[in-house]
């Protein structure tokens, strides 16, 4: 006779398995002096100490993977409202030289200055510069060259750069880089950082302007030494009910 469920799950063995361990890891990028960046906190202790990592973090037993994600992004990252969404989960046997750890990779895209208070409040974060050679694995390079990164980071860079390139071009998610009001200007310019290319400049103004993305604010920007560029704000378009 089959036992009830209650029955079954008081003598279950829980140690009859294997037990991975999870942790989170957060791919927090923004565009900086034209080029992608992302948040890295640089390692003290082994495994890959003097490496630089992704700010990151285990997962607690008694949380679940976003809970998880937030505290890391208060704990690691020092900061806060930051919306972050999954990105990948990573899960290569070796990625972790202590055990087996499946790391599920979290992703923000935000404005350089939402980084500065980060950057002030803790000396071994800094906001990397983030390049593809073309293996799919993406380098950081800091201010006095390139970094060192830890585990399986230079592939989860990859992925969070790849989704980015092939996102860019048919969704909003370039407005998250660039402040409320903005010029053509500094939105194309976030499309070339990401793409790694130039873009003919009539041809990507018409293509934005069609879309109805863009909403005229009737301001010009200041501090122009030539004639002042017009600004835009993102209007996100409300589908018909």
């Amino acid at each position: 006779m089959l036992q009830d469920e209650a029955e079954f799950l008081a003598g279950y063995d829980a140690q009859g398995y294997d037990r991975p361990s999870v942790a989170v890891d957060l791919v927090l990028m923004s565009i900086v002096d034209g080029a992608p960046a992302a948040l890295l906190v640089r390692r003290d202790e082994h495994p890959h100490a003097g490496s630089w990592a992704l700010p990151g973090g285990f997962v607690s037993v008694d949380e679940d993977l976003d809970s998880a994600a937030r505290r890391v992004l208060a704990d690691k990252a020092h900061m806060d409202g930051a919306y972050v969404e999954q990105l990948y989960t990573f899960g290569a046997l070796e990625r972790d030289p202590r055990m087996r750890v499946i790391s599920v990779a979290y992703f923000a895209l935000l404005p350089a200055d939402r980084f500065a208070a980060a950057l002030e409040a803790d000396p071994a974060l800094s906001l990397a510069r983030i390049t593809m050679p073309g293996d799919g694995k993406a380098q950081a390079a800091g201010k006095h060259g390139r970094l060192s990164l830890a585990f399986d980071h230079a592939e989860i860079l990859g992925v969070a750069m790849q989704r980015l390139r092939g996102k860019i071009d048919y969704s909003s998610l370039a407005f998250a880089l660039l402040p409320e009001r903005f010029t053509l200007r500094a939105l194309q310019d976030v499309h070339e950082a990401i793409l790694g290319q130039s873009l003919n400049k009539s041809a990507f103004r018409r293509r934005m302007l069609d879309r109805g993305w863009l909403e005229p604010t009737g301001e010009r920007e200041t501090g122009a030494s030539f004639r002042p560029a017009e600004l835009f704000r993102f209007r996100p378009i409300i589908p018909n009910a």
